[in-house]
């Protein structure tokens, strides 16, 4: 019991690793203040004031002790975005980072599908040190397949919609559909992610706490043989 409990405190959460609610909040804001502000004053203004606030989360997150890897990861995407859309000129081209980076993870889960390393089970497996050990259970594997799928389907509806919009200078309804196309459909997939992982991780582990027993048995008979052959016979051992 105490071997669960010391798995469970060493293991971060799936949310965890992405920088938990707070993190998938503030991802959205550097675009709330983006659009606004390109429509009140001009891109070059917008463009500062993204990279300023994106910035002032990573502080912020710092301060409060808060894992930084989502911070700086989100600062880096909003400055690859701020340099499209300076190179381009126009304020859509801040999103299309975005749009082509959810058409390449779309390809990319699906492919790991099809290549049956599904890419959930393999992060997963990364981050809690199994490694590979779910692919030798189908029902492991049929489950991460389905996490993966969602992330898929995720990505691959993010892509649809955005470049449509991007195509036809829907500016505002982009920077919409960017926002309620994130979090909450990222909150949709950790849901089937979870259940994935935990549907795993039953179906894997069992076997593994099946063997146990038998060691402490075997140890017994070989304890009470050498009791045996060494237990005192007849007056002589006195």
């Amino acid at each position: 019991m105490s071997d669960e409990h010391t798995d469970d405190a060493r293991e971060p959460s799936i949310l965890d690793q992405l920088g938990g609610l707070s993190g998938l909040v503030y991802s959205s804001v550097p675009i709330l203040v983006f659009v606004p502000v390109n429509a009140l004053w001009n891109l070059t203004v917008a463009i500062w004031t993204a990279l300023g606030v994106a910035a002032a989360i990573m502080v912020v997150r710092l301060i409060r002790r808060e894992p930084l890897q989502p911070a700086v990861s989100g600062f880096f995407g909003v400055g690859i975005s701020a340099f499209i859309a300076h190179r381009t000129g126009d304020a859509k081209g801040y999103f299309l980072f975005g749009i082509y980076t959810s058409l390449v993870y779309a390809a990319v889960f699906v492919v790991s599908i099809a290549a049956r390393w599904p890419l959930v089970g393999v992060i997963w497996g990364f981050l809690n040190g199994h490694g590979s050990l779910w692919r030798g259970t189908r029902g492991a594997v049929r489950a991460y397949d389905i996490a993966t799928a969602a992330w898929a389907v995720v990505f691959a509806a993010r892509y649809l919609v955005q470049s449509q919009l991007y195509d036809s200078d829907h500016t505002g309804w982009l920077a919409f559909a960017r926002i309620a196309m994130g979090w909450p459909l990222t909150g949709v997939a950790l849901v089937v992610t979870i259940w994935a992982v935990r549907r795993a991780d039953r179906l894997v582990e069992p076997p593994l706490a099946a063997d146990e027993p038998e060691d402490p048995e075997l140890d017994v008979d070989e304890l009470d043989k050498t009791v045996t052959s060494r237990r005192p016979r007849g007056r002589h051992a006195r």
